[in-house]
């Protein structure tokens, strides 16, 4: 018996070591990109013009709060198409009047059919196909660009073999446990898919906040190849089509597009859950790349906490465990900064574990998980 737990706790030691270098591999090889990434100078950019494009179901509200914002970006030359996806609130009246007071908002309205249930990425494409113009730049309607320079900073990225821009959307702040849980996973969110594709990786953006060009998506056929899952219009799209020489990312504080959250867990979940689900066909390397970090992140915990059951030498745990929050602090600062959840670094030892094993939650459900809605 003395033998095979000996043995038991050799392996959950090597475990647990191999699992803290693998961490600091993305710490510090891939995350890092990010936190010395430089803001972009818009300084002499070209003028093209653009297509900001949203779809809304049910929306007044926000489309109300939002859309005469959106309407007035400081640029030169730009339309905003509206898909009014089957609404049965008032926002075809909202729609037509602001109609009247903008000349550059265009709506394209979808009436609900009594066979034919379609999700977002049936919508995305009516507004990219009565879209004028090559670039096209994204959001939602409960979303707002933090100023009126969003749009023309985002533009100025389209230059040389760029076709994506990946931006970042993060959650407004309220109190209590649920919203620090979403600051926290958008903030890890956008962290790796920001580095990873400073990196030459890209894998996912996100839709309250990205841009890409209209000839890309014709040629990469839309969503033909996932359009039977009604998640993915964003990041699915960025995975079957970003390269690393095509593939930009902005950060400036100008752009970024401040969304509302939802304010229950079980709300919340629900919408994790729709997202979790287009993870399963990401490309395979990618499944393995984002695989292999969540995976020793978590035996990384496992191991550290079964360690300390087996009575390890606690002053190896407790270093150990020091050293990865310390390169993670270090690393994880300025990035905090540059996405303006500065606050959230205090709460890193502790969403840091909670995360990993909610991820873990939210993939069990995934699997077993048959109807999921867009709305």
């Amino acid at each position: 018996m003395y033998i095979s737990v000996n043995y038991l706790y050799i392996l959950i030691l090597a475990i647990f070591q191999v699992c803290f270098l693998v961490q600091l591999y993305y710490i510090i090889v891939v995350h890092r990109l990010l936190s010395v990434y430089k803001k972009s100078d818009v300084e002499n950019s070209t003028i093209n013009p653009v297509s900001i494009i949203i779809c809304a179901r049910n929306e007044e509200k926000n489309l109300g709060l939002n859309l005469p914002f959106i309407l007035e970006q400081d640029y030169p030359n730009f339309e905003v198409v509206v898909v009014n996806d089957c609404s049965i609130d008032d926002s075809q009246h909202l729609l037509r009047e602001l109609s009247q007071k903008y000349k550059n908002l265009k709506v394209v309205s979808i009436a609900e059919h009594e066979r034919f249930k379609h999700g977002k990425k049936f919508a995305v494409t009516l507004g990219i196909k009565a879209a004028l113009n090559e670039l096209l730049l994204f959001t939602d309607a409960d979303c707002k660009p933090s100023s009126n320079q969003w749009l023309r900073i985002m533009q100025s990225n389209f230059k040389d073999s760029t076709e994506i821009v990946l931006g970042f959307s993060p959650y407004k702040r309220s109190a209590g446990f649920v919203n620090r849980l979403i600051q926290f996973e958008t903030f890890f969110t956008a962290l790796n898919y920001l580095s990873f594709a400073l990196a030459g990786k890209p894998y996912m953006g996100v839709g309250r906040n990205m841009a890409y060009t209209k000839s890309l998506f014709f040629r990469g056929k839309g969503f033909a190849s996932h359009m039977h899952l009604l998640s993915g219009d964003d990041d699915l799209f960025v995975n079957q089509n970003s390269t690393k020489t095509n593939t930009v990312i902005e950060i400036h504080p100008d752009t970024q597009v401040w969304s509302e959250p939802k304010t229950t867990l079980a709300s919340y979940i629900t919408q994790k859950i729709r997202h979790f689900s287009a993870g399963k066909v990401y490309k395979k390397e990618h499944r393995k790349m984002l695989g292999l970090q969540a995976g020793s992140a978590i035996l990384f915990y496992v191991a550290l906490i079964s360690l300390a059951f087996l009575h390890a030498q606690w002053w190896i745990l407790v270093a150990t465990y020091i050293l990865r929050l310390a390169t993670q602090c270090i690393v994880y600062h300025p990035i905090f900064k540059k996405l303006t959840y500065n606050r959230l670094i205090w709460l890193l030892p502790v969403f840091d574990f909670i995360y990993y094993f909610y991820i873990v939650v939210l993939s069990v459900i995934t699997v077993f998980k048959r109807k999921i809605q867009w709305k």
